[in-house]
């Protein structure tokens, strides 16, 4: 007889992604309606591993869906990383007497929670990242808010590129897989967006770029170019390396300053006026630009997590699955094995990238357009956004 489930804990790790609020709202109401209580772990793993955690409520997650990042905060753990580190994380959600933990992140946060179910904790993940690189999962939270994102902020510098006649090299997030640099194409439908556009699924060749920047700039006299932050070229090397050999909380080389090396060198070599623009974190924010496909599909993902760890479920992911029905865009969620999800990318197939690797073809198109429908009304008081304040609740 499956074990009766009392008390959920719910965190969330990694990058924060839009959308993860949204799930952890919907894991805590499904919780809290099937008479489960839910505890929200603080800062992801490093949380865990210290007891940072707080009881939460129909109250604390109110209007909560409509705001951007996590409310339960993020964090890297070089401890947990260790065996005693994972020890400690167990000893918590013992103590806490949780008898499921739900946690919300990339295949980072899934090789964790892999770890916590060989310590025999019942673990449910739910895929929340920008980057839209989780396996076997059409689909991740956030990734078309960040699209909404992107391609808003290329519209507003297509309009300041145009009236000063210059180049503009735009930076997006990707480090291998180049599914948010290739959404920026979407502007394309309306006439606004990059005239190229470069991922990191291909080897990057310095020269064949700046043939393809001039030969954009000298027939329209300027040129848009989209970049994911982890190009590389053909030996492997990021071509961002060049400017930092900083690393990040995982040892990856930090990645970062790509667009200014590319503006500087297509001056040098061209004579073109061009700005290198990073938008960096702010692809990971943005409520008022969120796709309601967006939050309803994490609500989806929250409310199957829960249904899932109740009726005994364990070591699994709430993956998507799109399909069509009469023509319409459809996602239902799926559970996959955390062992085919873990530590693994999924990457933009060759055959949607143009033939001279600067561009994107139109199944790229079409698989991202109906991600993006439907724009969410952010509740606002006097004009501003109403966010919900998370309170600290003793657990008993």
């Amino acid at each position: 007889m499956e074990k009766a489930v009392r008390r959920i804990g719910v965190f969330t790790s990694g990058g924060d992604a839009p959308g993860m609020n949204a799930a952890i709202r919907a894991v805590v109401r499904t919780s809290l309606h099937m008479g489960i209580e839910c505890v929200g772990i603080r800062r992801g793993y490093h949380g865990l591993i210290n007891g940072d955690f707080t009881k939460l409520t129909f109250e604390s997650v109110s209007d909560l869906s409509r705001r951007g990042g996590t409310m339960l905060y993020s964090a890297r753990s070089e401890e947990f990383k260790t065996p005693a580190g994972q020890e400690r994380a167990v000893a918590t959600c013992k103590m806490l007497g949780l008898d499921a933990l739900v946690g919300i992140g990339g295949d980072g946060t899934f090789s964790g929670l892999l770890c916590l179910a060989k310590r025999g904790l019942s673990v449910v993940g739910i895929p929340g990242t920008i980057d839209n690189d989780i396996a076997c999962s059409s689909y991740t939270i956030g990734y078309d808010t960040a699209c909404n994102t992107a391609l808003e902020s290329i519209d507003k510098l297509r309009d300041t590129m145009q009236s000063h006649e210059r180049c503009s090299v735009v930076e997006v997030m990707g480090r291998h897989a180049g599914w948010l640099a290739g959404s920026a194409a979407l502007a394309s439908l309306t006439g606004c967006g990059p005239d190229l556009v470069y991922l990191p699924e291909t080897d990057f060749d310095m020269d064949r770029f700046l043939s393809d920047v001039k030969a954009v700039y000298d027939k329209t006299g300027k040129c848009m170019v989209a970049v994911s932050e982890g190009i590389h070229y053909a030996d492997g090397t990021f071509v961002s390396e060049a400017k930092t050999s900083a690393t990040d909380g995982f040892g990856h080389a930090q990645l970062g300053g790509l667009a200014s090396l590319l503006a500087q060198v297509v001056k040098e070599k061209t004579g073109a006026k061009v700005r290198g623009i990073e938008l960096s974190l702010l692809q990971r924010c943005g409520a008022h630009l969120a796709s309601e496909t967006d939050i309803e599909e994490a609500v989806m993902s929250g409310k199957a997590a829960v249904e899932n760890a109740v009726n005994g479920i364990t070591d699994k992911m709430v993956g998507f699955e799109r399909s069509y029905e009469d023509g319409q865009y459809v996602c239902k969620t799926k559970l996959l094995p955390l062992t085919d999800v873990a530590n693994t990318e999924k990457k933009v197939p060759i055959e949607w990238i143009n033939a001279a690797h600067n561009g994107v073809e139109k199944p790229f198109i079409d698989y991202v357009l109906p991600l993006i429908q439907g724009e969410p009304k952010l509740p606002k008081e006097d004009s501003l956004p109403r966010f919900a304040k998370l309170k600290k609740v003793l657990v008993k």
